[in-house]
């Protein structure tokens, strides 16, 4: 994402992440320090990236157990990597993502869609005013001409996020939270958005396990604001029992 940085300074901080006027995201983590406007008189809220020692042990057992389901999973990886590259476009894609206090993070994927995906979506929603409402209303399709056969398959079970088990490495998300979202959607997260900005997203989480594709846009809000004020261990545990169950069954995927 770019940001104007004209007349702007950076403000050194191993903890400040984000700067938001209003429902606006103006300025993100770049590096060691984040952009701070000197001329804007609008109150900003300024988001601290600190995780303290609960959470730090949390994140450390995020990142043993996605370690060892990297090296459990890597010939399926590998193999459905290969089989991604046939038509010669890269096997995953990487998308930027709103993290823990506003950091911006590339989300991991194998990539479903079509090499010409971003020139289909414009054509569909230029002519198709029912998909356009849609693409609008949930900012997702639930029938996208741009995912190919093999991408169905992947998103039905799931395989298609097992990418993200990098991120979680990385420290970027969880084994369990909100689900990751874009700069746009956080905008339309209203006041939710603190509690979303307040913990790492999650490769699975309440939404998933909820009816995931079958719901309302604005459920899925109210799952993520719900998880975070109902977060433990014990909620984690249930979380990732149902997600097996869920993509056994395929419940809830496009």
């Amino acid at each position: 994402m770019r940001v104007d940085t004209s007349g702007w300074q950076r403000c050194p901080s191993a903890h400040l992440a984000a700067v938001f006027y209003g429902n606006s995201l103006v300025a993100s983590a770049n590096g060691s320090g984040v952009l701070l406007s000197l001329s804007s008189g609008v109150p900003a809220h300024i988001l601290v990236n600190h995780i303290g020692g609960p959470d730090r042990v949390r994140v450390w057992m995020d990142q043993l157990v996605a370690l060892v389901m990297l090296v459990a999973l890597s010939p399926l990886i590998l193999l459905v990597a290969w089989v991604i590259r046939w038509d010669g476009a890269p096997a995953t894609f990487a998308h930027y993502r709103v993290g823990r206090g506003g950091c911006l993070f590339r989300c991991i994927k194998f990539r479903t869609m079509r090499q010409d995906a971003e020139r289909v979506l414009r054509q569909v929603l230029e002519h198709d005013p029912a998909l356009r409402a849609e693409w609008q209303r949930n900012h997702k399709l639930a029938d996208d001409p741009r995912v190919t056969a093999l991408g169905r398959w992947l998103r039905r079970s799931s395989i298609d996020e097992l990418p993200q088990l990098i991120n979680v490495l990385r420290g970027e998300m969880a084994l369990v939270g909100p689900r990751p979202i874009t700069v746009d959607e956080l905008r339309r997260y209203g006041p939710a958005r603190w509690h979303y900005l307040s913990v790492q997203p999650g490769i699975t989480g309440l939404w998933q396990v909820s009816g995931r594709n079958t719901t309302a846009y604005e459920r899925r809000i109210e799952l993520d604001e719900l998880y975070v004020k109902h977060r433990s261990a014990w909620l984690d545990c249930k979380i990732l029992a149902k997600t097996l169950v869920v993509v056994c069954t395929g419940e809830g995927a496009c």
